[in-house]
């Protein structure tokens, strides 16, 4: 037994109460780190978390999330984020002790992991689904675009193309005088 031993046990039984809790704001859903935000409790005990003040006073002011375009709410209502997936099963909270077994702690921590790299592959996937509507539209417009300014990507004229076809058509013009002046004789 040891002075240096009875520390270190002491600081990791220490060290296990310091969980650090992250919880989401009320209203915009963005992560709220202990010592940050703001707690507004109700006069029947609910308890309203909020990650900065914009989201306290838009709760006052009886904002609703779904329509202010900066909220996950309104991203997820007009589907521009992932909004449904067995994915988000696991971040739901639980408020049922469970009796602590190292095997089953490892096999969450992993499959918290394995959940999370899926997670982001699904969400990429569905934001490169959700812009190839846009790209779609922007190729239909650039399209138009290039129709109705066509005279302006025509390939420029040169000097000797221009006195070529000032001798052509003044070709033609003295042609068309002679059988003029022929047609008249006869």
């Amino acid at each position: 037994w040891s002075w240096g031993s009875f520390k270190l046990s002491y600081y990791n039984e220490y060290k296990s109460y310091l969980r650090m809790r992250i919880e989401k704001c009320y209203f915009c859903s963005s992560n709220i780190y202990p010592g940050h935000g703001i707690n507004f409790v109700r006069n029947d005990c609910k308890l309203f978390r909020f990650c900065r003040s914009k989201c306290h006073k838009a709760f006052k002011m009886k904002r609703n999330p779904r329509k202010v375009k900066w909220t996950k709410a309104f991203r997820k209502s007009h589907g521009k984020e992932l909004a449904v997936d067995s994915t988000f099963d696991l971040e739901k909270r639980r408020n049922v002790p469970v009796k602590y077994n190292r095997e089953l702690w490892q096999n969450t921590i992993h499959a918290m992991k394995r959940i999370q790299e899926i997670r982001t592959r699904r969400q990429n996937q569905f934001i490169k689904n959700r812009l190839k509507a846009g790209r779609k539209l922007e190729l239909k417009d650039d399209e138009q675009e290039v129709k109705k300014h066509l005279h302006l990507i025509e390939p420029r004229v040169t000097q000797e193309e221009v006195m070529s076809a000032a001798i052509a058509s003044a070709k033609r013009r003295a042609a068309a005088k002679e059988t003029a002046v022929e047609m008249m004789e006869d």
